[in-house]
This record gives structure tokens, sequence and C-alpha cells, in this order.
């Protein structure tokens, strides 16, 4: 280390007096990787436990809201998901509450999160985090079993965002029914139904 820094203030040296003609940026190159004969290791992995509350695979900790009580409360939010079978271009609205699940025919819907951003705020989105479990045969000789084909946010304003993909089932988020205080039009979350 100790001749890399030497070799290094001659570099320095000679450049500053007027040598850089003489000595290239290759040759300086040259000059410092041949300085080294020490062999440079890895560094070693350092051992440390999973925190006790991440140890649990039941269900993800809770992020706490930057201002508790703002805006209608989780599970009063009411969000309205489209639906389409393509097979039979059959189309459905399902509006549910955050923490309902939903079968219809052979897909399961799963509404863990609605939001909405606030009206002060400049971008707009509207999101929701949707699960969708679809029961299907994955080979020709075998028996139809549900598989979970999507687990994340969908977003109304973005829909290419996040999408599901799956060869009969389209899913996307149509709205989520929820107000913040000040809101002249707000709209009170309806009774979830199916249509």
């Amino acid at each position: 280390m100790i001749r890399l820094r030497a070799a290094w203030a001659n570099v320095s040296a000679s450049v500053s007096a007027g040598a850089s003609a003489s000595v290239g940026p290759a040759a300086m190159l040259l000059m410092l990787s041949a300085c080294g004969d020490e062999q440079v290791r890895a560094p070693e992995a350092e051992e440390t436990e999973i925190p006790e509350e991440l140890q649990t695979a039941d269900a993800p900790p809770t992020m706490a809201t930057e201002v508790e009580g703002v805006g209608t409360p989780m599970d009063e939010r009411v969000a309205t998901i489209g639906l389409v079978n393509k097979r039979n271009n059959e189309t459905r609205d399902i509006e549910m509450y955050p923490g309902e699940a939903r079968r219809i025919d052979d897909v399961i819907i799963r509404l863990s999160a609605c939001e909405r951003t606030a009206p002060w705020e400049e971008l707009q989105q509207t999101g929701a985090f949707v699960q969708v479990i679809v029961n299907e045969r994955r080979a020709a000789d075998d028996e139809a079993q549900w598989y979970s084909v999507f687990s994340g946010w969908l977003f109304k304003e973005s829909p290419s965002l996040n999408v599901v993909e799956h060869p009969v089932y389209d899913v996307w988020l149509k709205d989520c029914a929820m107000s913040f205080p000040g809101e002249e039009n707000a709209s009170a979350p309806a009774e979830p139904s199916d249509s």
C-alpha cells in the first residue's frame, strides 16, 4: 500500500511538472497496476440474525400511515374491480372492502388494500393491492388446482404498470371510493355489490 501511494505521488508530481505529454493515462494505469503485489481479498460475510418480527411468514408487517386518521378508514373503503372472462366475453364489476375475497367461477379475487392520493397532491393515483387465484389445469392430464397468478398493486391511471397476465382472465382497478377531510364532492363508500 505504501508503494502504491509513493507511485501515485510520483505520477502526480510528473503530471503537474509538465510531463503529461510523455506519460499518458494508459501508462499511468499500467504503472499503478504493477505496484501492488498484495492480493485483494473479498470481504467476509457477516452473520446476522433475522429479527423476531420478521421471522414469521404469516403476514407482512403493516406500515403506519404518516398521518393517522386522514381519509376514510381502510375497512370502510370500497374498491371497484373489473373482471373479464375472455372465453365467454363476460365482464363484471366487483365492489369489495379491503380484506375481502370473492370467488367468481374459477377465479378468486382477494383485495388487501385500496388507496387514493389526497386531492391536494399533484399526481393523482388510485391503487389497490390485489391477489388473483385461478383454478386451472397446467397440463391436459392434470387435475385442476388453485394457482396464484398475480399478487401486487393495480393502478387505475396506469393499468400497464402492473398487469395481470393470464390467458383467460383480465383484472383491473376501476375505482377506490374513499374521502379526505375538506373534499366537497366526496363520494361516501357504498355497500359492495356484484354487478
